[in-house]
């Protein structure tokens, strides 16, 4: 793990290593990503069939087989242990309740002269949500995806994810069946976002895919984009940590060690105004990897994409992490309210001890799909936004148009548009 200083001669050099960690080359797989999408586009099913074999260890016989059954859902949740029912719901209602206060209003204003104005807000018809399997199963990404559509009205959500040997994973499909049991079919990777995108005789076209995934899936929805919409292109997951002298060493070790075991890509960034927290932090982590099944993959970013710099003060901090603009920002001072105001680029921000990022990742009720790479800089968090789009309303009345007519056939004709000058005058005559 590199430990650097503001005060060293080549700090800019290696801070600027940070600051590129979510350049991610695509070039190697962008040819493979879009064969793969002119093939389920010619080919629909066919192609899905062939791809799922190749990929999956499976071959499905029919279209039927590719959708996973409502039946199915049911049997799993039923079968379900108590206590991850009630976790599962405990985050269902949470993420359902904090999404609601996002909802955006239609409005309408009318003005004296018999202008009106307004904002109409509409939720998409039909919504697509991918859900990484493979690796691992993250129910609490179907969760997230899938419940701001639903608060957003999406009338039709339909889910892809990869089922390895036909063998869906239970937890999924107990988290399915609580999301309204939405349409569901087992295909995974770019031939998944093909099918979202363009539609197969199975899988209907979608207006809007969200969710995770592989650089694969990250470059079809990249692909895609202009053909539907997207979330955002996702990379490695990372955590950034502002620290003080009142920080618990242990509490930042194993905070940074929650972002490293999710990918050998993974970034966890230290940065703090006390060389003590620091040294302790290391020793912590290194006592925590014993510990952690995914042992492997959390030394080797830990390692590789890992870093601590140790500042002159905390405003130095700050000013940094404003620049490294983290997926999730931990905030781990005697007073972290009072940092708030001066943290300008994170996807989530966690204030006090108490407030690890798992809390965000699964309970807590905010999304966790969140900006990375930098990207929070100018991006937000999966809202529901996503899944609604907006039409403008403009009515005038006949003494509104002759109030304003002129000076907007004039600013047509300036603009060298004729029709446009012709088309408010002809209704001034």
């Amino acid at each position: 793990m590199k430990v650097l200083k503001t005060s060293d001669k080549n700090f800019q050099n290696e801070f600027q290593e940070l600051l590129n960690r979510g350049k991610v080359d695509i070039s190697n797989v962008e040819n493979i990503v879009r064969e793969i999408i002119n093939e389920v586009k010619k080919e629909g099913n066919k192609a899905l069939f062939r791809h799922i074999a190749k990929f999956d260890n499976w071959t499905p016989s029919k279209n039927e087989d590719l959708e996973i059954s409502k039946d199915e859902m049911k049997k799993a949740y039923e079968n379900l242990d108590d206590d991850l029912k009630k976790a599962l719901h405990l985050a269902y209602d949470r993420i359902k309740t904090y999404h609601q206060k996002q909802l955006p209003k239609s409005w309408i204003d009318f003005e004296e002269n018999g202008t009106i104005l307004g904002q109409k807000v509409t939720p998409v018809s039909r919504a697509g949500v991918y859900v990484p399997g493979g690796k691992a199963f993250y129910p609490s990404s179907l969760l997230m995806n899938v419940i701001p559509a639903i608060v957003a009205g999406v009338k039709e959500i339909i889910v892809t994810t990869p089922v390895i040997e036909n063998k869906p994973n239970e937890l999924l499909l107990a988290a399915l069946y609580i999301c309204g049991a939405p349409k569901t079919y087992k295909v995974g990777g770019a031939s998944a976002i093909a099918a979202l995108a363009y539609g197969t005789e199975s899988i209907p076209k979608v207006d809007v895919i969200t969710g995770p995934g592989n650089i694969f899936v990250a470059t079809a929805k990249k692909l895609v984009y202009g053909d539907v919409n997207i979330d955002m292109i996702a990379g490695p997951s990372e955590i950034g940590i502002i620290a003080d002298s009142t920080a618990r060493a242990d509490y930042v070790a194993i905070d940074l060690l929650s972002q490293a075991e999710h990918d050998e890509m993974a970034s966890s960034i230290l940065i703090t105004d006390n060389e003590p927290l620091a040294v302790k932090t290391l020793e912590e982590i290194e006592k925590f990897l014993e510990e952690l099944e995914r042992k492997e993959i959390a030394s080797k970013s830990i390692r590789q994409r890992g870093a601590i710099i140790i500042t002159k003060n905390i405003k130095e901090a700050i000013s940094l992490m404003n620049e490294i603009a983290p997926e999730h920002l931990e905030i781990l001072t005697k007073n972290p309210f009072e940092l708030l105001p001066f943290i300008k680029n994170a996807g989530a921000i966690f204030l006090g001890e108490y407030t690890p990022e798992p809390i965000g990742d699964y309970i807590a009720g905010p999304n966790h799909t969140l900006p990375t790479g930098g990207t929070a800089k100018f991006y937000s968090p999966l809202n529901v936004e996503v899944f609604m789009k907006k039409s403008s309303i403009i009515s005038f009345s006949k003494q509104a148009i002759d109030e304003m007519g002129e000076s907007c056939a004039l600013l047509a004709k300036t603009e060298g548009l004729t029709a446009h000058q012709k088309s408010v005058l002809q209704r001034l005559k």
